[in-house]
């Protein structure tokens, strides 16, 4: 019997470890690597092209969201199941917008973990019973938290995504080119560009916007005004 090739990616090792040891007791079920962030969830699965990636939202470098959209056009054959702690509409609202095929809370029994991934690598979805039911009674013409700021979003590029979490994860010009492996100039072009386009003027804005958004993490709520 071929084995579901499953690709871990969340930033805190005992997670990591839980999973893998929930799925090694499965006989489908192959964990083929682990990531810390996003930017190696990205790396790992071009070279290992597992049939399903658990993909933590809140990572550092890049976060989930982001990592899952360049994915989904690298690599359109890997199903990503997001994992959160978190079940808000936003957080959903951008899983699912971002390509993800699935949305499981990280307190999901083990049946529900596995059932997840056997569901998506046959072309199904699949979302934690809580998430589900609550989507189930959304109205689609009533305008969620999210809608403005996935609106404007949309319109901003990979790089600038990518740029955008480093801000607001308090990188400087210098360390955010290093870590992308462009230069100064382009850096404060593209924040530039972010500033522009979000209407957005200054870090503590954009970082602001970030939380908001679902792009970064934060125990202190932030409202945007």
């Amino acid at each position: 019997m071929k084995r579901i090739t499953v690709l871990l990616a969340d930033d805190h090792t005992i997670v990591r470890e839980g999973f893998r040891k929930m799925l090694e007791q499965e006989s489908d079920l192959e964990v083929v690597g682990e990531a810390q962030d996003g930017r190696q969830a990205v790396a790992m699965a071009k070279k290992l092209c597992p049939a399903v990636v658990l993909m933590d939202i809140a990572m550092p470098l890049l976060n989930g969201l982001e990592a899952t959209r360049q994915l989904v056009k690298e690599l359109p054959a890997t199903k990503v199941l997001i994992l959160s702690a978190h079940s808000d509409d936003a957080y959903v609202q951008n899983a699912t917008e971002s390509g993800a095929v699935g949305f499981l809370l990280k307190q999901a029994c083990a049946h529900d973990v596995c059932r997840a991934i056997r569901e998506v690598q046959k072309g199904n979805t699949f979302f934690s019973a809580p998430v589900a039911r609550r989507q189930a009674r959304l109205n689609p013409a009533l305008p969620t938290r999210s809608g403005a700021l996935q609106k404007k979003t949309a319109h901003l590029t990979s790089r600038e995504m990518e740029v955008l979490q480093l801000i607001a994860e308090g990188k400087a010009n210098k360390e955010t080119a290093g870590l992308l492996g462009i230069g100064m100039k382009t850096v404060e072009k593209h924040r530039e560009h972010l500033m522009q386009k979000l209407d957005i003027h200054d870090t503590a804005g954009l970082t602001r916007y970030a939380i908001s958004a679902g792009i970064i993490e934060s125990s202190v709520q932030v409202t945007i005004v």
